[in-house]
């Protein structure tokens, strides 16, 4: 069985329900070895001192924050004192529809499941309750030293937790992006040519249809090494569509896509990876975010989302 990775109270009105959290995903990490060429040496890293150059066993480093002047040494004691009990608790402040949520805030994703059988009555009303409402639970804890904002929701038949980004972590794209467009005149042709396009590629979402190549090409590139032999390099990527060339790239494209279409039994479009569908569920990361959760009154906010599906 999985280990939790926090324990705690989920509250809401004056109902607590004991929970424990659960990862709900793993990510495609190739873990490689730091080696010095031409050896089977590997590279370590140490903590060392600065200014000595002396190692630092582990039970003597602390945190510390730059004060301009000085740091700020902070231990961990200090840190649980001034969220006392929140630790341990998970307190949902409100429902709200999931739709209203968009995209861009959302993280990881969690299972919440009882701390014990005496429990399971609880968090099966809440679960069939945010079922039937169709709304998500907004909630607070805080987990390992950072405070987190939260989405509960039923899924499946159990609760799921999705950690969310502060408003203020939220960058503005056009802050962030220089060439985005501005006011930029679409022939009408051109823009119902798209729209075929996107009506030709249009499939039915299952995400076992998606594998992660990349990570399938390193461990063919592994064993290949191992048996002294050579993979194929990938194919360069295609060149940027000239604007001159916008309306026959999408012709041929639309052709190109309903042709594939029309080949498969019940038109079904073709799978992105032209690989079967994995035998087990498809695991998949999301960057998280560094930024401070301090409060800001002047973020930008994206527009609302017609869906708000964090996975």
């Amino acid at each position: 069985m999985a280990r939790a990775v926090w324990n705690g109270a989920l509250t809401f009105g004056l109902v607590s329900l004991p929970v424990q959290l659960f990862t709900a995903t793993d990510s495609h990490t190739i873990r490689f070895r730091q080696l010095q060429r031409g050896t089977s040496d590997r590279v370590r890293n140490k903590r060392v001192n600065e200014r000595t150059g002396e190692e630092v066993p582990p039970d003597e480093i602390v945190k510390g924050l730059d004060a301009g002047d000085a740091y700020v040494i902070l231990e961990p004691r200090e840190l649980e004192d001034i969220a006392p009990g929140r630790s341990r608790e998970l307190e949902i402040t409100g429902f709200v529809d999931l739709a209203d949520v968009e995209p861009v805030f959302f993280d990881r994703t969690y299972y919440l499941g009882p701390k014990g059988e005496q429990y399971e009555k609880v968090y099966a009303v809440l679960e069939k309750a945010l079922e039937r409402a169709g709304k998500a639970g907004i909630a607070t804890f805080v987990m390992r030293n950072r405070e987190y904002l939260v989405a509960v929701k039923a899924e499946s038949g159990i609760l799921t937790l999705h950690t969310l980004h502060w408003a203020d972590e939220i960058r503005d794209p056009r802050a962030e992006i220089d060439d985005l467009p501005g006011r930029v005149r679409v022939a009408d042709r051109e823009l119902k040519t798209a729209e075929q396009l996107i009506d030709a590629l249009s499939m039915e979402w299952d995400p076992e249809d998606f594998h992660d190549i990349y990570h399938e090409k390193v461990q063919d590139l592994v064993e290949a090494k191992k048996k002294g032999e050579s993979v194929e390099k990938a194919e360069q990527p295609a060149e940027a569509t000239n604007v001159i060339d916008l309306m026959d790239a999408l012709r041929a494209s639309v052709d190109r896509a309903k042709s594939k279409k029309a080949a498969r039994p019940g038109g079904r479009a073709a799978r992105p990876s032209g690989r079967p569908p994995a035998s087990g569920p498809v695991r998949g990361r999301r960057p998280r975010s560094t930024r401070s959760p301090s409060r800001s009154s002047t973020t930008w906010r994206p527009r609302p989302a017609s869906r708000a599906d964090p996975r």
